[in-house]
């Protein structure tokens, strides 16, 4: 890591510690930047808005992407003070950030109660055996949209 990005990490655990300190959510902060400069910060939300997607990373991607007008970061880096969860590891790839430094290990987090291993788990598992049921129903009615999607002319691809 070079000094500027030392820099940048240590933005996004001080978002942590402000964010757990003022009980906005849990221990978790993030930073986004571009041509070093901070876009957009974020830090956990999630109990003081009753939001389970309102995590660190999430809510600076959704700040960042506002603030430049698009859906994707492909020329911006992202540091979050801790290694993403599922949830915010597809978040970031949806975003495709060019470069993503995080602080603390997903063990570090389930340590402390932030255990993400049951996500992870059921990723794996056929979507018949998972512990919450999923049950497929009106495909055929769904799939019309997918082909009206697929042949339509004036759409934004991403």
């Amino acid at each position: 890591m070079t000094e500027e990005d030392k820099k940048f990490m240590r933005r996004a655990i001080e978002l942590a510690e402000n964010g757990m300190d003022t009980n906005t959510g849990g221990p978790f902060g993030a930073v986004i930047v571009k041509n070093g400069e901070i876009i957009a910060e974020g830090c956990n939300k999630v109990t003081s808005q009753n939001d389970p997607t309102a995590h660190a990373e999430v809510d600076a991607i959704r700040t960042a992407c506002k603030k430049l007008n698009t859906f994707q970061l492909e020329d911006c880096i992202i540091y979050t003070s801790c290694e993403p969860c599922p949830m915010c590891l597809g978040a970031i790839y949806w975003a495709r950030p060019k470069k993503v430094f995080y602080g603390c290990t997903r063990e570090d987090a389930a340590d402390i109660e932030f255990d993400d291993q049951l996500i992870y788990d059921e990723i794996a598992v056929g979507i018949s055996n998972r512990q919450i049921e999923f049950t497929n129903g009106l495909r055929d009615e769904a799939l019309k949209v997918f082909k009206k999607w697929n042949s339509k002319i004036d759409r934004t691809e991403y």
